[in-house]
């Protein structure tokens, strides 16, 4: 069962998670728990199965209580409740404050203890209450004879108030509040020490060896660096200055891919030195061709990201098998390579260490975004056909949560039909949105509103939320400061008006196309945009500013809500994760479904590569298909089905006789003939298949020449089964001997603050010679 809300790792005990209770899945477990002796103070000890889940029931209907299960390593162990203390239990028995929420816990009774694992328990569950910002203290009241319990309370922080009379026990009543819960645990968002803890100079080294030896490999790919071959598979490359050298054993496969084994790395006079990627960067600055503008800005990109895979080396790794049967965001979580292509690819300039702990991806905290009333008057709204702004925020928020932003806004003298409700992310209210905006906060143009209710998990993009609570609600995306992987990751409120538009479009076209139809490809619609425009800042910018983007919101769809019983979802993202014993997400899959490797592969390239060749071919339309942009549909360890998202901003319409509506317009792009099939060349080839095709080749999966010869059948398949395509094949020839290298690093390298102006992709695409086009040799006959 998935559900997860929150999971930390605690040594020595392992990872603990906390997820919903289900009162009738849950029962037995719940059962063996609440009525064994040790649990004389929950006062079940005569309840049966039924009663027990009756009772759990009645509380996660209560709209004032709340049940959870958690787990460790994956294991039921401890249970917890939450509740409002000023409505039930202690309503009225104590002077309740804002913010006050009330906690009872639960260790499952063992004959094994594991010394710290109740002080772990009660850690986790004050981390996931405290986790929602809103929260300012936690109020507990146990019998006043658990002694025991007692002692774990003031470890944690709590502080004893009194002893109250309740109609069923003497209880001391106690409260933590947030500052003293940090103090007296140091939660690494708020504690100084803490924050670093994963910075060891163990963990670091390792994060290098991996970061230099994906340097070595994808600069010598776009030749950038040119290994000098020693004989025996082995290699060299020296820096600069030619006082240092660099010596690899390597395996060069298919698309100039270099599988990198065991690096060492000596000043040329015989002195040994530590592989750091900060220093390969520096030794080889004028290989890459870093100016002296843009070399402390990477340096800083390469130092986070180091920074980032330190802190998911700390964490417990699930293994490929284990994650093979893991849910969505579990998966989503588990992710630690980010883009394959990129060297720099965490960079998140602009967040701090305790905003890494509280918004990063990896550390799948839950959050809760803040919401702001803005002023009609500056404000767009776009949303698709079949849903409009009343419903949408009715939907999102719920009736008392509306009602609750009206009477803040009615508290002011403001009316809420004057404004539009825009989530923001916690880290842009903060950091820019109440200095840089503070003339539209003072006038209410902007009026803050406060946190939501929901929980969210950040996904790999960053400043997209998925709703861990309720996960068939819409994903929202926000708008976010932060300078990441060569885009500062903004939104534009005047690019986001087409939004909905594009994606009715083009659900349009799957829709009614018989190819479309047959992949079963769908996109997960972006129905909803809304953008806050600030009239002084656009007087004084370019279109493109960061300034014009800094405060705009869309909800996608959740895949969620349209899946189909007994599959799951993944993103294929995942296909390219290798765990730390070496082995592939990928393989585990293939071991699940029990199909031969290439049948299995085949499955996913009729689901994922099909309809690109479709859409490309018979439409001129091309997509962004990475690893994060792709979500698979498993049934088993079958890739049954793809889904497309992040639609508006990375489609583009090559094809000048491809009729678009007014409003969606904006997405067609002047191509040069010759850089067209790169879409597919450099965006499939050679930025996912060339990575997919050394984890299946180097873990003894599935041969090279199995996988490519694969790759070929399916595009033969495709062109055979549309004649009337037959010009436009022979025109963008996907069989052709080679096509041009196009080098991602070399953007970020030259312009890490805004590689590609998304209106002109094409205009600078960086090159560097041809590969070899690995399904060449096994072109069908003419």
């Amino acid at each position: 069962m998935s559900g997860i809300v929150f999971r930390r790792v605690h040594e020595g005990v392992g990872e603990l998670a906390v997820r919903r209770l289900d009162p009738d899945a849950d029962a037995e477990i719940v059962h063996a728990w609440v009525t064994h002796p040790k649990a004389v103070f929950w006062m079940m000890g005569d309840a049966d199965v039924a009663g027990v889940a009756e009772e759990y029931r009645r509380i996660v209907a209560h709209p004032h209580r709340d049940a959870y299960l958690g787990l460790v390593d994956g294991h039921p162990a401890f249970l917890a409740e939450r509740y409002d203390p000023a409505r039930v239990e202690l309503a009225g028995l104590y002077d309740a404050r804002d913010g006050d929420v009330g906690m009872h816990f639960l260790c499952a009774p063992t004959g094994s203890p594991v010394h710290g694992f109740s002080r772990a328990v009660i850690t986790t569950v004050l981390e996931t209450l405290f986790a929602d910002p809103a929260v300012r203290r936690v109020v507990v009241e146990p019998d006043v004879r658990n002694t025991a319990v007692h002692a774990l309370n003031a470890a944690v922080g709590f502080e004893v108030v009194g002893v109250i009379a309740k109609p069923e026990k003497e209880a001391l009543l106690s409260v933590c509040t947030r500052e003293r819960f940090h103090a007296a645990t140091g939660d690494p968002a708020v504690d100084p020490v803490a924050a670093v803890a994963h910075l060891t100079p163990e963990t670091w080294q390792r994060a290098n060896r991996r970061l230099v030896r994906k340097a070595l490999a994808e600069f010598a790919h776009e030749r950038l660096l040119v290994p000098r071959p020693l004989g025996d598979g082995r290699y060299a490359v020296r820096s600069d200055d030619g006082a240092v050298e660099y010596r690899f054993t390597a395996t060069l496969l298919s698309l100039d891919h270099w599988h990198i084994g065991e690096i060492t790395r000596r000043r040329t006079t015989g002195e040994a030195l530590p592989l750091d990627a900060l220093d390969l960067v520096v030794e080889t600055r004028g290989s890459l061709g870093l100016s002296d503008e843009i070399l402390p800005v990477y340096l800083e990109e390469i130092s986070s990201t180091l920074a980032s895979l330190a802190y998911k080396l700390t964490r417990r790794a699930a293994g490929a098998d284990e994650l093979a049967k893991a849910g969505f965001q579990e998966i989503e979580a588990a992710m630690t390579e980010g883009h394959p292509c990129f060297v720099a690819n965490s960079g998140r300039i602009g967040y701090g260490v305790g905003d890494h702990h509280r918004y990063a991806p990896e550390a799948a905290a839950p959050v809760r975004l803040i919401w702001l009333a803005a002023h009609r008057d500056h404000c767009v709204f776009s949303c698709s056909g079949d849903i409009d702004y009343d419903r949408l925020t009715r939907d999102e928020l719920g009736e008392e949560t509306l009602a609750r932003f009206a009477d803040t806004l009615a508290g002011l003298g403001l009316d809420m039909t004057d404004y539009l409700l825009l989530p923001v992310h916690p880290w842009q209210w903060w950091n820019k949105l109440s200095v840089t905006f503070a003339a539209a906060v003072a006038t209410r143009r902007l009026v803050c509103l406060g946190y939501g209710d929901d929980d969210y998990l950040p996904q790999q993009s960053v400043r997209t939320f998925f709703n861990a609570g309720a996960p068939s609600k819409h994903y929202v995306k926000t708008a976010l400061s932060v300078l990441n992987m060569g885009f500062m990751r903004g939104l534009s409120a005047a690019y986001m008006e087409a939004t909905p538009a594009i994606n009715d479009w083009l659900a349009g076209l799957l829709r009614d196309d018989d190819v479309f139809r047959a992949t079963r490809l769908t996109i997960i619609r972006e129905r909803a945009a809304a953008g806050y425009r600030d009239r002084l800042y656009e007087s004084a910018t370019r279109p493109h500013s960061p300034y014009r983007k800094m405060l705009a919101a869309l909800w996608r769809e959740s895949p969620v809500a349209g899946l189909e019983p007994g599959r799951r979802l993944a993103t294929m993202a995942s296909l390219l994760h290798t765990d730390e014993a070496g082995r592939s997400f990928a393989a585990a899959l293939i071991e699940q479904s029990g199909l031969p490797p290439e049948v299995w592969l085949r499955r996913y390239l009729d689901a994922y590569l099909t309809p690109l060749l479709h859409a490309f071919y018979a439409y001129g339309l091309v997509f962004m298909p990475h690893g994060e942009n792709v979500i698979l549909v498993l049934d088993g360890g079958v890739v049954e089905r793809v889904i497309f998202k992040d639609i508006a901003e990375e489609i583009v319409v090559m094809d000048p006789d491809t009729d678009l509506p007014p409003g969606v317009r904006r997405i067609r792009a002047e191509v040069p003939e010759e850089m067209r099939l790169l879409s597919i060349f450099t965006d499939v080839f050679d930025c996912f298949l060339r990575f997919l095709n050394a984890i299946l080749a180097m873990g003894g999966v599935l041969g090279e020449e199995t996988f490519w010869r694969t790759v070929a059948e399916c595009a033969a398949d495709y062109r055979r089964s549309a004649p009337h395509l037959a010009e436009r094949f022979r025109r963008y020839d996907l069989f052709a001997e080679t096509f041009a290298l196009s080098c991602l690093n070399r953007l970020q390298l030259r312009d890490n603050r805004q590689m590609v102006d998304l209106t002109d992709p094409s205009a600078a695409l960086q090159t560097a010679g041809d590969l070899v086009n690995p399904i060449a040799r096994f072109a069908p006959p003419a």
